[in-house]
Formats: structure tokens, C-alpha cells, sequence
């Protein structure tokens, strides 16, 4: 028996005559380990990264930490069994090039497995030649998971992890009505997402007679194309690396997947005055710190990044502080300083030098070396939500790389369109809602404005067209009932996601973009974020109280934010025609389906309570007594909107719908 396991790279064989053979079965042979080199940065080899002064782990992470990730496979065999601590450990095997070894029967176990909603059961994906597969779940929603598949051919390990991956969590893609498909060719860029549109090619490219084999192509740098190679056979190649790739214009661009890196985990106390405050060593000389299950391990700056348990020391951590940074191996130094500030720990970066700083996106450039000056939890909380934001819309492969490939697909380049549906009977309340709608910094966004009974207002009918974007006015009688209403409003959205807005709510700018990446990280069917910030309009306050666990699978967000595909909404029937609750009605036909539903932040959004009164009214006292902090008026911290300067008049506007609500 052989036994391979993954605590900092750590081998042992059981029978040392076995070593070789071993070797090339957990690394796919001799081509796989050409990969593994040809996808590393070479500017980075020999130097090693830790994270200093890191928290004690939760009694989770101890555990997960004492089962780490294990890969066993009996030499000769195309058996494997991997054991992982959780969720995060198995995924960081999609980073891994020995994840495309070839195997037929493959058993994979998650001991601290946690399903998303009590009750929920997912599927294996889809995989070629299956003659069977099992998913074995613990009886209260928590414990060990396992799933094993048997195939009647060999198939990569990473599409195997890949079908698994969908039993046990939210894996879909972001939707798109067309997309590119995305092949590695001979090398395994840690930024590949683990979706049917993502693969890796080894040897020759393969070819298609009745459609183009690939759109783009990524090579490692001294990769030169072999003779099967033609004008038909790809749409583009770029040169890539571990953590990014060339652009059509020579510019290195650096890309993260952040469906492996992302916020997920992070808690409103992760920005508490004793939150832990670390620092970044990008210097620490290849020493040994631990073992490899702890983050205060060196690793290689040319390896994959942040691994599981990195991950789970910044969910603990207020602020990142990178004293130094050097400049001989920008590439994997920009890659880890965009993942760090993608994990959604405040990262401090005093000085850059311009080699990395050119590699960044501008406004997370901005945001990393700006000044500390936050104190406060919330400032700190804002300040992390704008960085995470910025990471992703600016290094996420899902929305860097299309942006990239406008030359080649120049219809591609945007990000997924959203259509914003309100439903109002209440003309008084329509400009303030509209002006936050309109002045969304989200690019592809078309509003669909349901009125319940009555007339438009000038003044709203003249933001709209103002404007400049796509809208619609639905008229539907008083007598519908407001799930009506809102289907009617449903049906006229051009959007591939649909997102409902309150009219009586206060939203910031960034609001929809927020949804968007919670969408593309989390894979869940259904986002959106709680009503954790309240505001009680007659004692002229707002309050922050505990509303569920940000940054986690859960059973309810609030109905006004809620953001899913157009295409799931009405594949379970779309709204209920009841007069009130319809988000409830919804939410309880995306359960019943199966679907995933993800909390993102609650920054950005603010529920009002109005002196008119509500269909479910407990009274202010009851919001009070929840409450752990609050404001007089509305905290413009808990917006996160950039300030006027930076937004323009979409800004001034939203500033001063928000000093008069």
C-alpha cells in the first residue's frame, strides 16, 4: 500500500521500491510533472512566505487540521481515497496538477462536512462511462460525508473531485448566455475553476472536425505549439503562468479563482477591537515554522497560494500588515497579496514597489496602500468589503479574463446582465428608490418598474430616462396580488439575473455588484444579504443587530436583496400569487428544488421600519432589544459607496437621497 498526504508536500511510501512508480501515478506520470514546472513562477523559486502572529484555530480547524488531506492509491491501481479535514482542504486539491492522474474508482471523504440547510441532499455530477456512484450523508446534517464513484474508463481525478464537489456544496457557475470555453494546455494554472467549461489538455491539442476544439488556450511560457496545431483549432493562446497570464497587449495579468479564495466564513467579530492583527513575512527563507497544517508554515512563493488552512486563520483576522515587499518576484507577490485581500482580511501595504504595484488592479492598489486609519469594527468592515470587491472584480477569472479576450470575443466582455424589478403602490416612495437603482455602479443592469395601481410620477418617469439605462414600465391593476405583480414584472425582464428591490429600503451603490460576486463565489441558486441594519424612522436611529451568520449558506435572506437566474426563478414556478410573504412563498419553492441560498455581507443595505406600519409589526422595542450597536440617523459607513468624487453625480445623487431618508 502506498500513502501519499498533503501536510506541506510531505510523501511517504510505504515499500521504497515503490517510490518512483508511485510518484508518477500521484503526479500523472512524467507529463504531469513537466506541468507542475512549467506552471511555476520562476522569479519566485526559492523564496517562502508565513503568516506571523496568527490566531489559536477554532476547535473546527483543529480538527480538520488533524485530518488535513490524504490521498491514498495502491500502486498498479487506478483506486484512489482521499480523506480531507473539510470542504476547503478538498478543494485546494483542484490547484493541484497530481489532481489529473487517471483513475476508474475513487472514494472521497469530508469529516467535517456541514450540509448547507438541514435536510439538504445534492447529486454527483455528470461524468462519462459511470456505472455507479454513492453519497452518504450524516444523519443530522453533521459530521463525515462521503461520496464514491466508479467508472467504467479512466478519467482525470480533478473531473472526478469535480462531480463530487457537487454533492456536497453549491458549485454552479455564474450564468452567461455565452461564454468561452478555457483549456490548459499542458500546465494546471491554479486559477482554473473546476466547471465543464474549464479543462486541461496534456500532449496534443485534441481536434474537432464539426466545431472549433477550443476558444482560448492557455500554454506555459516555453511551450511551443506542436504540429497538430492550426488556424481552426483555437480562437486564442495566451502564455500562462501558475497565477495569471500575458494580455493580448504583453501586460501580465493576474487571475484567482475565487471560488476557491473568497470571504466565505468571515464573521461580523472578525473586526472586533481584539480581533487578531498579523503580519505578512514575504521574506521568510524557506524556515520551517510548523507543521504543514499550520499557517505560520513557510511555504513557496511560487506555489499555489492560500491553501485551507490559511484561509481559515484570516476568517479570524482583522488586518494583514505587509511591512515588506520586494520587487525581484512580482508575479506570485501580486497573485498572493490579490488572494489575502480576495480571503477579506483588511490587508496594510505601506510601500509597493511599482514591478507589483503595476500588477494590480488600481482602485484594490488604492485601498492596500492607503493609510490605516480605521479603528472602528464597522470602518474596518467596510474598508475589507471594499477590498474584497475590488479583488475580485479585478483579478476573479470570471470577470478578468472575458474583459481580456474582448479582442478576440468583444461581446464577451461583460459581466452578466441583472434586471432590477420593483413593484410599488406607493408613488411617494419611487425617487428615492430609483435614484438608488439608477446610480448602481453595476454596468449591464435594465429596470423593470412594476406599478401596482397607479400612475407614474414625473419625477420618476424623468430619472429613468435620464438615466441612459434600459427600463420598462408594467402596469398592473390594484386588484393583482402582489405576487402577480411581480410575475408580470418577471416576464418582462431581459436580465440572465433578476434582482427585487424594496421601495422603502435604503441601498448603497455597490449593492448589485455585491450580489453578483456573492452569486460567482458561493454557487449558490439563491444570494442575498440579511436584515442586519434596521432603521427606525420614529426615533430617527439606526441599529445593528445579530441577523444570521454573514458569509454562510443559510435558510432566509432578506426579500428585499434577493439575486438568482432569471432561469431558476421560473423553473420552480416563479412567484406565488399570494397578496404578501411572496419572497417566503419563493424561497420555499427553491428549498423544496434543492437550492442553495448564501448570505453574503450585510453592509450596503438598510431596512426601514416607517411609522405607516408594516404587514409583520412587533414594534420598535423589539428591534432595540436585538440591537449591539447604533447610530443616530444613517451611518454612511454601513453604505461602503466610494466617495462622491470617485462616483460622479450617480454618487452626489445617492448621498442625497440618503440625507433625506
Amino acid at each position: 500500500m502506498a500513502v501519499w498526504w498533503s501536510h506541506g508536500r510531505v510523501v511517504r511510501i510505504v515499500r521504497t521500491s515503490w517510490v518512483r512508480r508511485v510518484r508518477d501515478l500521484l503526479a500523472g506520470g512524467k507529463r504531469a510533472e513537466v506541468m507542475r514546472d512549467a506552471s511555476a513562477e520562476p522569479a519566485g523559486r526559492g523564496r517562502h512566505w508565513r503568516l506571523v502572529g496568527v490566531p489559536s484555530p477554532t476547535l473546527p480547524e483543529r480538527l480538520s487540521r488533524a485530518v488535513g488531506l490524504r490521498v491514498f492509491r495502491v500502486p498498479g491501481s487506478r483506486r484512489v481515497f482521499v480523506a480531507a479535514g473539510s470542504m476547503d482542504r478538498l478543494r485546494d486539491l483542484l490547484a493541484d496538477p497530481a489532481s489529473l492522474a487517471p483513475t476508474s474508482r475513487a472514494t472521497v471523504l469530508v469529516a467535517l462536512w456541514r450540509a448547507p440547510w438541514r435536510g439538504w441532499s445534492g447529486g454527483v455530477g455528470a461524468l462519462p462511462h459511470m456505472r455507479r456512484h454513492r453519497v452518504s450523508l450524516p444523519r443530522f446534517g453533521r459530521g463525515a460525508a462521503t461520496v464514491s464513484v466508479h467508472l467504467g474508463s479512466p478519467a482525470p481525478f480533478r473531473e472526478v473531485l469535480e462531480a463530487a464537489l457537487r454533492a456536497l456544496g453549491p458549485t454552479r457557475p455564474l450564468p452567461a448566455p455565452a461564454s468561452a470555453d478555457l483549456t490548459g494546455h499542458g500546465l494546471l494554472p491554479a486559477y482554473l475553476p473546476a466547471q465543464p467549461s474549464a479543462t486541461v489538455a496534456t500532449g496534443r491539442l485534441p481536434e474537432r472536425t464539426e466545431i472549433r476544439a477550443h476558444d482560448l488556450v492557455l500554454r506555459a511560457s516555453d511551450a511551443a505549439p506542436d504540429n497538430t496545431d492550426t488556424a481552426a483549432s483555437y480562437a486564442a493562446a495566451y502564455t500562462a503562468t501558475r497565477h495569471g497570464l500575458r494580455g493580448p497587449a504583453g501586460e501580465q495579468v493576474i487571475l484567482v479563482d475565487a471560488r476557491r479564495i473568497n470571504p466565505r466564513g468571515r464573521r461580523a467579530g472578525s473586526y472586533a477591537p481584539d480581533a487578531a492583527r498579523i503580519e505578512l513575512d514575504l521574506d521568510a527563507g524557506g524556515r520551517r515554522f510548523g507543521w504543514g497544517g499550520n499557517p505560520a508554515t513557510a511555504r513557496p512563493l511560487d506555489g499555489p497560494g492560500l491553501d485551507a488552512a490559511t484561509l481559515a486563520a484570516l476568517r479570524q483576522t482583522a488586518v494583514v500588515s505587509v511591512p515588506r515587499v520586494g520587487g525581484d518576484a512580482p508575479v506570485p507577490t501580486a497573485a498572493l497579496l490579490v488572494q489575502v485581500a480576495m480571503a477579506g482580511a483588511v490587508v496594510a501595504v505601506p510601500t509597493l514597489p511599482p514591478q507589483v504595484a503595476n500588477l494590480l488592479d488600481p482602485d484594490l492598489r488604492a485601498i492596500l496602500t492607503a493609510a490605516l486609519v480605521e479603528t472602528d469594527p464597522l470602518a474596518l468592515e467596510a474598508r475589507s468589503v471594499r477590498q474584497r470587491r475590488a479583488a475580485m472584480r479585478g483579478h476573479a477569472l470570471a470577470f478578468a479574463l472575458p474583459e481580456l479576450a474582448t479582442a478576440t470575443f468583444p461581446e464577451l466582455g461583460r459581466p452578466p446582465s441583472v434586471t432590477a424589478i420593483l413593484a410599488t403602490r406607493r408613488p411617494e416612495m419611487l425617487a428615492d428608490v430609483l435614484r438608488a437603482i439608477v446610480g448602481q455602479t453595476y454596468p449591464e443592469l435594465e429596470v423593470v418598474l412594476c406599478l401596482h395601481g397607479i400612475e407614474l410620477p414625473a419625477e420618476a418617469r424623468a430619472l429613468l430616462t435620464a438615466s441612459g439605462r434600459p427600463f420598462e414600465i408594467v402596469h398592473v391593476p390594484a386588484t393583482a396580488s402582489f405576487g402577480e405583480a411581480l410575475g408580470d414584472a418577471t416576464r418582462r425582464a431581459h436580465g440572465t439575473l433578476v434582482t427585487k428591490f424594496d421601495d422603502d429600503d435604503t441601498y448603497s451603490l455597490e449593492h448589485v455588484w455585491d450580489l453578483v460576486l456573492a452569486r460567482h463565489y458561493s454557487g449558490a441558486t439563491l444570494v442575498g444579504k440579511m436584515a442586519e441594519f434596521v432603521h427606525l424612522e420614529t426615533l430617527g436611529i439606526t441599529v445593528r443587530r445579530s441577523s444570521g451568520v454573514p458569509e454562510s449558506d443559510g435558510e432566509m435572506v432578506a426579500g428585499g436583496t434577493m439575486l438568482l437566474a432569471k432561469g431558476d426563478l421560473e423553473s420552480v414556478g416563479g412567484w406565488r400569487p399570494v397578496p404578501r410573504s411572496v419572497d417566503l412563498g419563493l424561497i420555499d419553492r427553491l428549498r423544496r428544488d434543492g437550492a442553495m441560498i448564501y448570505r453574503t455581507h450585510a453592509l450596503g443595505y438598510i431596512y426601514h421600519r416607517r411609522a405607516t406600519g408594516h404587514t409583520w409589526d412587533p414594534g420598535d422595542q423589539y428591534f432595540l432589544d436585538a440591537a449591539v450597536d447604533r447610530w443616530p440617523g444613517l451611518p454612511r459607513l454601513a453604505l461602503t459607496d466610494p466617495e462622491p468624487a470617485a462616483g460622479g453625480p450617480a454618487a452626489d445623487e445617492a448621498a442625497e437621497t440618503a440625507s433625506r431618508a
